[in-house]
């Protein structure tokens, strides 16, 4: 009772809104509206204007193509410089490590990361639309890459004409192997900064979009166990083979089990102290993240310590531990990509661009969102296009945004692309000055700090059951991803969870849900019937609702829900009544011939009587038509009158309510107009409410009308289309 007065008195306070309007069918709207005058353009003229050039429209696209000349010279000295300089300082402590980490991903040697972490990053800073993402090398980029790489140049044709035995050969095998893996990766960088580049100067940039953040989590925390299942061989310092392809995940692992047993002790027991060290550093930064001014630079820490102690003890020629081993000073020349090699790493090319233009798009949008500006996809795909078809001039791999030092620089202060190009100049001078004090890095402390920082995506196993609560289509698409990708390899595995999207997609809109609507009391809103006890349907009228569009893919499940919905079936009522005429005629044929044999059985003694019978019985055919109008219908049997002849005379118009759909194709638009012409013939009219500009437009394109469909059934609203029923409905009341 108490809830009801609250109910009451809220309705009294809601504000009311009372119009007073025609009834309008789409027909009748347009004819009170003016459409704007718009002259098309022909083809040449479309050309002609794009072509066109002025120094407002130069300006623009100069500034669009460099976003530097934009917000640099309004850069606020003293209110953000201190604020980039600590972000970028901190941000290039992480840089360092991870580069020389993600590069043994990759398949190459760890100094080709410091180079990904050098140009890209510094070219960014010019072209680059967000504040905060950290470009750079990326373990799930850089696994892909190196799968590639070892596909190309695996460890079995390279050993052909080496004798192991050997110490010179197998360093010559080593370095041939090493530049050839390079060389298939500075081609990838160069492939797919080509697809980036194409793909933003062609606007393409909505291509993301297919890329679903179920898809995207189950694609990264599958990679993240490719990852941690090739960085297992660094830790325990034993020598595998390294595998690419479907099933490389159980191979890498059957392989690092056959070998277990040849585990160096002491690369084991380094590696587990940076990780437990990584650990701490990583919780205590969690813990007290408002308390200090910048996060503990662990992994740099953890990598000087390392060096330190592999020097000091001799670690490499001691204990057979694998160290990073030779780092060139200075930076190379720049080299023209291998082009012959593109047509085998063509594919794989795509899937990184795509993969690696997510991953940024999806950063910078956050960022963006958080702090207050736009960013333009399109501009993020030219920038990352330049910065791998640059950076693979100067020996750099395909690089993307990474997540962890993103939300490093971000978190430190960092206010605009002045700290990436901060932490690009402190890997700068590693490379030019001091790169050399870290040949005697354990291999294993790099494994370290990659598999401490997959800690991240290895959370997204919690998204199973997130997604289990709120959607099992996009679990099945979560799990689709990560089993795809675990078991097929990155590349396969991306395209199979791609597929797999789309399918769903065209499973949800071949199967919409269906209703039947009615309005809530005294107002035009309609609601399911099914659902709110208040929701009443009008007599005679039977309101339908698909929430989706009618195309040929569900065309058939549309016809079907709206004959189970209405309880009416045109085609079953039609065929009924045309069996109950045919069984009445025979019966009627069978009667008239028993009767015929009787008459001639009569004695003339009774031929009076007989003339009588026969003039009164109004049931004899007359002139070929029965002599009763009720005679089919008494015929019938009661069961089927029920069934067929009462759901005609209760139903007597037919709403369509099309708010939802967006399109109709060929194959819906005859489905529509089969629809309106069965139920006609059973006495029932069609209408079609809130059916959008765009598809009366298809509608007319399809030739959908014609001298028995016409344009007015078509009305403006669910409500108009019941007023006018009603009206219809009185008229055929009274002339009843």
């Amino acid at each position: 009772m108490e809830h009801a007065q609250d109910h009451e008195a809220l309705l009294e306070q809601t504000q009311r809104y009372y119009v007073e309007r025609p009834v309008y069918t789409q027909e009748l709207l347009q004819g009170q509206l003016h459409r704007r005058q718009r002259t098309p353009q022909t083809l040449g003229q479309r050309i002609a204007h794009s072509c066109r050039c002025s120094s407002k429209k130069a300006k623009s696209h100069l500034y669009s193509f460099l976003p530097i000349l934009h917000w640099l010279p309004r850069y606020p000295v003293k209110e953000y410089l201190l604020g980039d300089i600590i972000s970028g300082i901190s941000t290039g402590v992480m840089q360092l490590p991870q580069g020389l980490a993600y590069a043994l991903l990759a398949a190459v040697p760890p100094v080709f990361g410091l180079y990904s972490s050098f140009y890209p990053v510094f070219l960014y800073t010019f072209f680059g639309t967000s504040r905060h993402i950290s470009i750079g090398t990326f373990a799930v980029i850089s696994m892909m890459i190196g799968g590639v790489a070892v596909r190309q140049v695996p460890d079995e044709i390279m050993f052909v004409g080496y004798n192991s035995t050997n110490l010179t050969d197998s360093l010559e095998y080593y370095h041939a192997r090493d530049t050839k893996r390079v060389q298939v990766a500075v081609t990838l960088a160069f492939l797919s900064g080509i697809i980036q580049l194409c793909l933003g100067l062609l606007r393409f940039g909505f291509v993301a979009i297919y890329l679903t953040e179920p898809l995207v989590r189950g694609f990264t925390t599958a990679a993240a166990v490719h990852v941690f299942t090739s960085q297992l061989k660094y830790l325990l310092g034993i020598k595998t083979s390294r595998y690419s392809g479907p099933l490389s995940v159980v191979y890498s692992i059957a392989a690092v089990l056959s070998k277990i047993t040849t585990t160096n002790i002491a690369a084991l027991i380094v590696g587990l102290t940076c990780i437990v060290l990584l650990l701490i550093g990583k919780e205590i930064n969690l813990r007290f993240k408002k308390k200090l001014p910048v996060p503990i630079p662990m992994e740099i820490i953890v990598v000087i310590i390392g060096t330190g102690v592999s020097a000091g003890m001799n670690l490499n020629e001691s204990y057979k531990v694998d160290v990073v081993g030779t780092i060139p000073q200075g930076l190379r020349a720049p080299a023209v990509p291998e082009i012959q090699l593109i047509p085998a790493i063509f594919v794989d090319a795509i899937a990184i661009a795509i993969v690696g233009f997510s991953m940024a798009v999806s950063m910078a949008k956050i960022f963006a969102l958080k702090h207050g500006y736009t960013t333009d996809g399109n501009q993020e795909l030219i920038a990352l296009g330049i910065c791998n078809f640059v950076g693979s001039f100067f020996q750099s791999f395909s690089v993307t945004c990474s997540m962890s030092r993103s939300l490093v620089q971000e978190s430190t202060g960092g206010k605009t692309q002045i700290a990436g190009a901060l932490s690009s100049v402190m890997v700068l001078l590693v490379i030019v000055a001091i790169g050399y004090l870290f040949e005697p890095l354990p291999q294993t402390v790099l494994a370290a700090i990659v598999m401490v920082n997959l800690k991240g995506m290895f959370k997204q196993f919690g998204d199973v059951a997130h997604f289990w609560r709120t959607s099992k289509i996009e679990l099945a698409i979560w799990v689709v991803a990560f089993v795809a990708s675990l078991l097929l390899g990155l590349d396969y595995g991306l395209l199979t969870a791609v597929a797999f999207a789309m399918i769903t997609i065209i499973y949800r809109t071949q199967s919409p849900q269906y209703r039947i609507l009615g309005p809530v009391r005294g107002t035009d809103i309609y609601c399911d019937v099914e659902e709110y006890e208040e929701v009443q349907e009008y007599p005679g009228i039977k309101i339908f609702q698909a929430n989706g569009s009618l195309y040929f893919a569900n065309s058939e499940s549309y016809t079907n829900a709206l004959k189970k919905k209405t309880g009416v079936d045109p085609c079953a009522l039609l065929a009924a009544r045309r069996k109950a005429q045919k069984r009445h005629a025979r019966e009627l044929k069978a009667a008239n011939a028993q009767r015929k044999k009787a008459v001639l059985k009569l004695t003339n003694d009774v031929e009076a009587s007989v003339k009588h019978e026969i003039a009164n019985d109004d049931e004899l055919p007359v002139n070929g038509k029965f002599g009763s109008a009720d005679a089919g219908v008494q015929d019938v049997s009661p069961d089927e009158h029920q069934h067929f002849v009462e759901p005609k005379t209760n139903i007597r118009f037919l709403v369509l309510d099309f708010t939802p759909v967006n399109f109709v194709d060929s194959v819906g638009a005859k489905t529509l107009k089969s629809i309106i012409k069965e139920y006609k013939e059973v006495g029932i009219s069609v209408c079609i409410a809130s059916c959008s500009g765009p598809v009366v437009k298809e509608l007319t394109r399809l030739n959908f009308f014609d001298s028995t469909v016409t344009r007015e059934l078509l009305f403006h609203s669910i409500h108009d289309a019941v007023l006018a029923c009603q009206a219809r409905q009185g008229c055929f009341t009274d002339s009843l």
